[in-house]
């Protein structure tokens, strides 16, 4: 262990783990076996770093100087499962930040310059690539592939083995190669406790973006125009209006489809 590490009280760190360069364990973390933690790391108190997990190692960017005082951020509670990878920030005092509370399940990985809300799942095999945010409680799928300097909004969920090349909005389910918007994650917002009236604004804001065939810019302006006011649809058209490398597009519908089938139509 080096002798600049910070280890607070409580810590459980396994056999076979490296502690090298500023390191700071916060009260009753658990660092498991074979766990490399280098450079600038701040674990959290009560987060849990699995077996075999990489944390605060050199970003993969051809671009980057070694030596730069950079590192990585770890929130109260999180879990990284087993062999979770997550690269130091690439510029002069920057962090590569995982929230509070999140789950990483194994062999995740998180690159250079990611900022990551609070309770957001990344499921098995995903990775984000530099510089991709993404919002408080969204959940990527698993062997899905994030593209750099991609937004994930608050709520989203991506579907497991997508590929995503544009702004996933928030509250909305994106799926596909690439990913596209298939409806509003009602069960994702019941859950978090968003009331339903909310989510219904949130089903006709999305039936106006994604199903009236109006450009965006015109679709934003009919949802201010005609839905209520409310905190949700505020931060959905926000996002949107944003968006530097454009939204999920709608994904193609079927003929054949009928309008219960359709994932913009479900119902709460």
């Amino acid at each position: 262990m080096d002798a600049r590490a910070e280890i607070g009280s409580g810590v459980h760190i396994g056999a076979f783990s490296v502690i090298e360069g500023e390191v700071t364990v916060e009260a009753e973390a658990v660092i498991g076996h074979h766990v490399v933690l280098e450079g600038r790391v701040v674990i959290g108190p009560r987060a849990r770093i699995g077996h075999g997990s990489a944390l605060g190692g050199v970003p993969q960017d051809l671009k980057f100087k070694r030596g730069t005082p950079s590192g990585v951020r770890v929130g109260a509670g999180t879990r990284l499962r087993e062999y979770v990878t997550i690269h130091r920030a690439t510029t002069p005092e920057g962090w590569t930040e995982v929230g509070a509370d999140c789950l990483l399940m194994t062999m995740c990985h998180v690159a250079h310059d990611c900022r990551l809300g609070d309770g957001v799942i990344l499921i098995n095999y995903a990775g984000l690539t530099g510089h991709v945010d993404v919002g408080d409680k969204a959940t990527v799928g698993g062997l899905t592939g994030v593209a750099p300097f991609t937004r994930i909004g608050t709520f989203a969920y991506v579907g497991g083995c997508s590929k995503v090349t544009a702004d996933a909005p928030p509250y909305l389910i994106v799926n596909g190669i690439p990913a596209t918007a298939r409806g509003v994650n009602v069960v994702g917002l019941r859950r978090g406790g968003v009331a339903v009236t909310e989510r219904r604004l949130l089903q006709d804001a999305y039936r106006i973006l994604y199903r009236s065939g109006l450009s965006p810019a015109r679709a934003l302006e009919t949802i201010r125009a005609t839905l209520p006011a409310s905190p949700t649809l505020t931060t959905l058209v926000d996002f949107v209006a944003s968006a530097r490398r454009g939204v999920c597009g709608p994904a193609r519908r079927s003929s054949s489809m009928t309008p219960e089938q359709d994932p913009g139509e479900r119902v709460f």
